[in-house]
């Protein structure tokens, strides 16, 4: 990001000339989301971290991967983290790379002050003691503020999902899925601040176990019968955990008709070997979580991106906008743990990423170009 205009005219050439020659991709609608969440990139690069194209170029990870067809970034937003990242000061200088880069942006709430999904949902330390209505006009006050700040900046999110992988709700205990009332409440605070910070914004609610239709239909049956308005439905899926690709097809079906509302693939990630690093061992996995036909090699991998996003090219009338891989760019640098509250924590990510172990973009990448 400060190199001379010249040197960043050398880096851009590089990058195309880097990118290999792909088949074309099978016949389906134009997905206008290729995404990537990058969430620990500033950290990485902070400690160090470096990226390379596939020749050995080293370039900015953005723009990498901009190189290859990403077109939209995805940031994760604590309240409050113990560390100095994923907060709202970081993510606004994300933006102005991201931004620079002629990408879009999607921000990705979690209402927590670390790490929110199926099993986490703890409220910021700051909201612990408030009121059911108090943490109301905190979602609102939160929502609006980290909309309007990165719109008055000049680099709007275009998405903003109310929560991550909420199936089990967010704000516990209060806003568990066994008090839809108060979930459906917390949630229509949050769509009425994006609106009223920006109209044009795409409001998503994200679930994981993207291949569960009896999940996707009780839940969001359940947020309609609240009057919750949302744009967009965002699932994770990840093969190892959550079923064939075949799953995730027929749940993006089903849900985008029945709902009448477009899907994302809001996150997902495969493994290109079952090695690792560093001194963590991965969360991905022993050979009988493979998927079939997607060995963990570069090929695997390659081959499993192709067919998740063939998988959204294929939702009939038009609905699936596109797909975002999970944390590209988290290389096993030492210092970047998966922990925010340890620091001598290692990555548990590095054999799912779109980078090798020096830090070489990985053939996958390149399926995202259209």
């Amino acid at each position: 990001m400060r190199r001379t205009l010249l040197s960043s005219a050398i880096s851009v050439l590089l990058l195309v000339t880097a990118v290999p020659a792909t088949a074309a991709h099978a016949a389906g609608t134009p997905l206008s989301m290729l995404g990537a969440d990058v969430s620990s990139l500033q950290r990485s690069e902070d400690l160090g971290g470096t990226y390379y194209t596939e020749s050995g170029a080293r370039a900015d990870a953005l723009q990498i991967l901009k190189s290859h067809g990403v077109n939209y970034i995805r940031l994760r937003a604590w309240v409050n983290p113990s560390i100095n990242y994923n907060n709202k000061a970081k993510i606004l200088a994300m933006a102005q790379r991201v931004k620079a880069q002629g990408m879009k942006l999607y921000l990705n709430l979690h209402y927590s002050d670390r790490w929110a999904d199926g099993a986490h949902q703890t409220k910021p330390a700051a909201w612990a003691g408030h009121t059911f209505t108090q943490l109301q006009s905190d979602v609102y006050t939160y929502t609006y503020d980290m909309c309007a700040s990165l719109k008055a900046q000049g680099t709007p999110a275009s998405m903003i999902s109310i929560g991550n992988e909420i199936q089990a709700g967010m704000l516990w205990p209060e806003g568990g899925t066994g008090n839809w009332a108060q979930l459906g409440a917390l949630l229509k605070q949050g769509y009425d601040a994006v609106k009223a910070c920006d109209p044009s914004a795409l409001v998503m609610l994200h679930l994981a176990d993207g291949g569960d239709n009896a999940l996707y239909r009780s839940w969001f049956d359940s947020a309609v019968a609240q009057g919750v308005k949302f744009d967009v439905i965002g699932l994770s899926y990840y093969g190892i955990w959550h079923g064939p690709i075949s799953a995730l097809q027929a749940n993006m079906n089903d849900v985008s008709a029945r709902y009448d509302k477009p899907v994302v693939v809001a996150e997902t990630a495969y493994p290109w070997t079952l090695d690792w690093a560093d001194n963590e061992g991965n969360v991905c996995c022993s050979r009988d979580m493979l998927l079939a036909g997607y060995p963990a090699s570069k090929s695997g991998q390659q081959k499993n991106l192709r067919d998740v996003l063939q998988a959204v090219r294929n939702v009939p009338g038009g609905k699936g906008l596109g797909a975002f891989w999970w944390e590209p760019t988290w290389t096993a640098v030492t210092g970047n743990g998966w922990d925010p509250d340890n620091t001598a924590t290692g990555d548990s990510w590095e054999n799912m990423t779109l980078f090798d172990f020096s830090s070489h973009a990985l053939p996958a990448m390149s399926e995202f170009k259209p």
